[in-house]
C-alpha cells in the first residue's frame, strides 16, 4: 500500500511563505493498494493536483472515492477533479452507512449556481454509489472499517489493511467533547489499537481549545496521548489549523515528541506534509 498527501490542512486553505514546508491545500489523500487500485479519502483543495496526475497515468480508469463527511473543506476540490469531466474514468463514490443517500445529492450541490459555473451534467464520468459500488476488499483495501467521528453534523473515520499494514484515518474528530453520534473516547481507542500508521486530527494548542471547545477538533496532547496508549506505531499529527505557520507546527511537534519520551514509549510522532509518501 502506497499513500500520499495532497492536503492535510484544515478549515480552510492556507497559501503562503508561512506554510511552504507542510502545505495549505485542505484534506485529500491518494491510496494505491497492491493491486494498483486508487482510492481518493476526501475532496479537499488537494483534490485539483491530484486529478491532474491521474489524468496522465494511464493506467487508472477506475477511482474509489470516501468521502468523510461534507464540510466545505473536505469538498472544496471536487468540481476541479478533472477525471469527473473524462469518460474514460468510473468514480465508485463511498460514504458512511447513513450518509449514502445524501453523497450524491452534495457533491451535486457543489455545482449548482450561483456557487460554480459548471453544472454536475458536465461531468461525464459514470458515477456510482453506496451499494452499487464494489467492497474495497475486492480491490486491495482490506478489513476496511468505518466509524462515526465525533464532530459537528457527523463523519466518519475509517481503518483499513493492505499486505499485513494498517492505517487509520480519523480526521475531524474531537476526543474531548461528545458530539451527537460521536463514539467514546475508548472506542477510538481500540479502533486504533496497534495501527502501523495514524493520522489523527490535531489542530488546536491547550491555549486555543478555551475558545474551540466543541468545534470538532482535538488538541495536540489528546492525539498524542490516544496515539500512546492505543500503541501505534507512527503518528501523523493532521488537519493543520490555518493559522498555523510551519515554524508554529515545529514547535507542537517537538513539544508532542517530548510527551511520548516523558511516556516511555515508542511512537514515531510527525507533522503530515502535502507531498508526503508513505509505501509500506
Amino acid at each position: 500500500m502506497k499513500i500520499k498527501v495532497w492536503g492535510c490542512r484544515g478549515s480552510l486553505p492556507s497559501p503562503g511563505p508561512q506554510t511552504l514546508r507542510y502545505g495549505g491545500n485542505t484534506t485529500c489523500l491518494e491510496l494505491r493498494s497492491d493491486q494498483g487500485a486508487v482510492l481518493v479519502i476526501d475532496a479537499g483543495s488537494g483534490m485539483r493536483l491530484l486529478g491532474k496526475e491521474l489524468l496522465k497515468d494511464k493506467s487508472v480508469n477506475e477511482i474509489y472515492f470516501f468521502l468523510t463527511h461534507c464540510h466545505w473543506d473536505h469538498l472544496a476540490g471536487f468540481p476541479f477533479f478533472v477525471p469527473a469531466y473524462s469518460d474514460r474514468f468510473t468514480i465508485h463514490v463511498y460514504g458512511g452507512p447513513k450518509d449514502q443517500r445524501s453523497v450524491k445529492k452534495v457533491l451535486a450541490h457543489q455545482v449548482e449556481p450561483p456557487y460554480f459555473p459548471v453544472d454536475f451534467s458536465n461531468m461525464r464520468a459514470k458515477f456510482y454509489y453506496g451499494k452499487d459500488c464494489p467492497r474495497l476488499e475486492t480491490v486491495g483495501f482490506h478489513d476496511f472499517d468505518g466509524l462515526r467521528l465525533s464532530h459537528p453534523n457527523g463523519g466518519y473515520g475509517c481503518r483499513l489493511s493492505n499486505q499485513g499494514k494498517t492505517f487509520v484515518f480519523l480526521t475531524d474528530n474531537e476526543l474531548s467533547f461528545p458530539h451527537p453520534g460521536g463514539l467514546s473516547r475508548d472506542q477510538y481507542l481500540e479502533f486504533c489499537r496497534g495501527a502501523d500508521l495514524l493520522f489523527h486530527d490535531a489542530q488546536y494548542t491547550l491555549d486555543d481549545y478555551k475558545l474551540t471547545r466543541g468545534w470538532g477538533h482535538t488538541t495536540y496532547d489528546d492525539a498524542t496521548d490516544l496515539a500512546i496508549e492505543a500503541g501505534v506505531k507512527r503518528l501523523g499529527l493532521f488537519h493543520h489549523d490555518p493559522d498555523r505557520t510551519d515554524d508554529d507546527l515545529e514547535r507542537q511537534l517537538e513539544r508532542c515528541r517530548q510527551r511520548i519520551r516523558k511516556a516511555g514509549a515508542n511512537v514515531d510522532c510527525f507533522a503530515v506534509a502535502e507531498g508526503q509518501v508513505f509505501d509500506f
